[in-house]
């Protein structure tokens, strides 16, 4: 008896190893996937803007990344006793503008960087709907608490996306042309916007990117990962949820994150990350008795095991205490 319809899955060509050079970008559940491969050590760069819901604002910090287009004091502002910018998340505003403007180069700068080296490059879609600023009539990532009614609210339809994703590809491939670019919807539902109007998005969204997709038949450099269509249908379940039931849980996270890993991390690599998994898992061990000798025994075990993990795989930094 079969219980469970399950999403046919089967491993690509261009697998991650551990010479991969990640880039996540996007909403939330970027971050969940590019929490795993960090845990794992792999080489990443993950939303250096901070969270990124709609396909627009991943477009247009890419082609300023791209394009070496550095912010300016023009594209900050001052609220509630902190300084922010539009085209970011809230984790970045800083009571100093100086500082503002430093991380968001900075993170210009990496993500230019990263993406020249990257062979792959997630990109988690949450949301077609979108604010637009009326005073200067621009779509923003983030409205940071100003109040609603400087925004217009709207959905962006399918040819918007799809040309924001072509967008994004094309200035990619402008760096580097060998990326393989991911795309997946997340699964995180946002209720916020109404129910229906939720759906709405979400088929937009998963609508324009295999629009997209048939129309670049020819190259194999673009993907899906079905994200949302794994939460949607094999974890159809609110045991799957957080307590808000509209984020998907830690089980939910693991069992797509398995999902991810049998077709995109290479079976290679499998005994290295177990590896890795290992000393995770020492460097997260509490004993009872910090001082005896038992315990000196296995810091010293464990420390011998980071040695050889970073001896051969440079990039790899465990926090010890």
């Amino acid at each position: 008896m079969k219980l469970q319809t399950t999403i046919p899955l089967k491993p690509v060509i261009t697998q991650i190893d551990y010479t991969s050079a990640i880039v996540l970008l996007g909403s939330c559940f970027s971050e969940n996937m590019g929490c795993k491969l960090e845990y794992f050590k792999f080489q990443l760069l993950q939303n250096p803007f901070g969270i990124l819901f709609h396909p627009l604002a991943i477009e247009k910090l890419i082609a300023k990344a791209v394009q070496k287009k550095a912010f300016s004091e023009e594209d900050i502002f001052f609220l509630n006793e902190r300084w922010h910018c539009f085209d970011a998340h809230s984790e970045l505003s800083d009571p100093s503008p100086e500082k503002l403007l430093q991380k968001l180069n900075q993170g210009l700068q990496e993500t230019n960087q990263q993406i020249n080296r990257s062979t792959h490059i997630i990109i988690t879609l949450g949301t077609a709907w979108v604010y637009r600023k009326k005073e200067s009539n621009s779509i923003v990532a983030n409205c940071h608490k100003v109040p609603q009614q400087e925004f217009s609210k709207e959905l962006l339809n399918v040819e918007e996306i799809r040309k924001g994703l072509e967008n994004i590809v094309n200035l990619i491939g402008s760096l580097n042309e060998k990326a393989q670019v991911i795309f997946t919807i997340s699964p995180v539902r946002h209720l916020k916007d109404g129910f229906v109007e939720n759906q709405r998005s979400k088929a937009h969204l998963i609508t324009a990117i295999h629009d997209f997709l048939s129309f670049r038949a020819q190259t194999s450099n673009c993907t899906y990962f079905p994200s949302y269509e794994i939460q949607m249908d094999e974890l159809r379940d609110y045991r799957f949820y957080e307590a808000d039931m509209i984020h998907p849980n830690q089980l939910a996270i693991d069992y797509i994150w398995e999902k991810f890993k049998t077709v995109w991390i290479s079976q290679e690599v499998y005994p290295l990350m177990n590896k890795v998994e290992a000393v995770q898992k020492g460097l997260e061990h509490r004993p009872f008795n910090p001082d005896s000798e038992q315990h000196q025994q296995f810091l010293k075990s464990l420390n011998e095991k980071i040695k050889y993990l970073q001896d051969r795989y440079f990039h790899m930094k465990f926090i010890t205490t």
